[in-house]
């Protein structure tokens, strides 16, 4: 498979490391779209929200616990997480992954 943020957890491509453990890699975006704005990916390859099930949903569950413990670690008490789930919805690599974002008002629709 040629996935890139697998590429990326695996060390192949570099990026601005936020957090690593066993299960998850959070690096920052790349283009972010505010002034703290960080990804948080499974190392497992899981292709979208719509793939969660029995087997991985606890390695979801860790995103979220590493999203609160950076989150808290950075000082940030009020942000966003946002995952797109399919082409349609904005979702640009088919690995699941939550975009953290803090540092400004944020508006709906997002912008």
């Amino acid at each position: 498979m040629n996935c890139l943020f697998c590429s990326i957890a695996e060390g192949n491509i570099p990026s601005k490391k936020v957090y690593e453990d066993e299960l998850v890699y959070a690096f920052y975006d790349i283009d972010p779209q505010a002034p703290v704005h960080f990804l948080v990916i499974p190392k497992t390859h899981i292709d979208s929200v719509a793939a969660v099930n029995e087997e991985n949903s606890s390695i979801v569950a860790h995103c979220f616990e590493v999203i609160s413990k950076v989150t808290k670690e950075m000082g940030i008490d009020s942000f966003r997480v946002v995952s797109n789930c399919g082409e349609q919805a904005g979702q640009s690599v088919p690995h699941l992954h939550f975009h953290v974002l803090a540092g400004r008002d944020m508006t709906w629709p997002p912008g």
